[in-house]
């Protein structure tokens, strides 16, 4: 790849680490300790897509963020798997698939929210050249929709007052042959951006998210739950009263538990903040929530509702199965 065009391509897409911290984007003043754990993770996203920029292969982009302290590396594999997305979509390769199916594998429902970054700066002509066929398993292409969820937060983050703040829509496109689906799977990732945002403050939190129509909240509630489980760092207490502030899409939030508890889990790292914001929302440890998770997997893709939604509805029907036999 030639120099020129990495550097084209850096200043094209790529944000400063400096910029994309709350302060500097404008979100609301939150507790301190709390912005700066927060603001630390799209910095791990930057400094993956810098990586993968100035690495000559996967093996030398492993080997910068595996520097990272391990709670992080997700996030920055998010970052890489942007990167090798764009320059695939942009001149050809399989970058992304080498990436994804060596060192990433560990991370790979995060690996799929780094190709929603990529289509947030890529033309959607590109699109259909954006996620490469991967071979991770049964769930593949079914958790490919995280994808469309890493869109969501992009858009959310990085303009709220758009997304969040007038709760504009974009346009619909037929991922996985589902374009009405497309808008809730964007709503999913915009709800990860709120709890961001709103600086893991719950109050807060619940208030935006009551500013969406009706319709749309059990997604936002879901990626909220995500969020706060994932990437913290709030208490168990304080991730509690999430699921008090949602009411009656508490179901919603405890589902973002267990995806966000099993993704630490495939990815060998459990942070003290996910352990216990899965007792504290699902009632379970994160390996208990992972069991959920592949308990109720849903692969086919017959009828109108795409697979992925059917699985997160069952496993919202699994928690309320377990809550009423506790």
């Amino acid at each position: 790849m030639p120099v020129t065009f990495t550097r084209m391509l850096r200043w094209a897409v790529a944000p400063a680490v400096t910029s994309v911290t709350g302060a500097h984007l404008g979100f609301p003043a939150a507790e301190l300790s709390a912005r700066a754990a927060l603001d630390r993770i799209p910095q791990a996203v930057v400094v993956g897509f810098e990586s993968a920029l100035e690495s000559p292969g996967t093996a030398a982009i492993a080997a910068r963020v595996e520097l990272m302290d391990e709670h992080l590396r997700g996030f920055g594999y998010e970052g890489a798997v942007m990167a090798t997305t764009i320059l695939d979509a942009a001149t050809g390769g399989s970058r992304t698939r080498a990436l994804v199916e060596g060192p990433a594998r560990p991370h790979g429902l995060l690996a799929y929210i780094g190709v929603g970054f990529a289509l947030a700066r890529l033309p959607r002509r590109l699109w259909s050249r954006a996620l490469p066929e991967l071979d991770l398993g049964a769930y593949h292409p079914t958790l490919s929709w995280l994808a469309v969820d890493g869109y969501g937060f992009d858009l959310a983050y990085f303009d709220r007052h758009r997304w969040v703040g007038t709760r504009a829509r974009p346009r619909p496109w037929p991922f996985q042959g589902a374009p009405t689906y497309f808008a809730r799977a964007v709503d999913q990732g915009m709800g990860r951006a709120v709890w961001f945002i709103d600086g893991a403050r719950p109050e807060h939190v619940a208030a935006t998210v009551g500013s969406f129509d009706p319709a749309r909240r059990g997604d936002v509630w879901s990626g909220v739950g995500l969020a706060a489980t994932f990437a913290g760092p709030s208490t168990g207490e304080d991730v509690a009263a999430l699921a008090v502030l949602a009411g009656e899409h508490a179901p919603d939030v405890r589902l973002g538990a267990v995806l966000a508890a099993r993704a630490r889990c495939d990815a060998g790292s459990v942070p003290a903040h996910t352990e216990a914001a899965t007792h504290a929302l699902a009632g379970l440890s994160p390996a208990q929530a992972s069991e959920v998770f592949d308990a109720c997997a849903v692969l086919d893709d017959d009828g109108p509702t795409p697979a992925y939604e059917r699985w997160r509805f069952a496993i919202k029907q699994e928690l309320v199965r377990i809550r009423s036999t506790v």
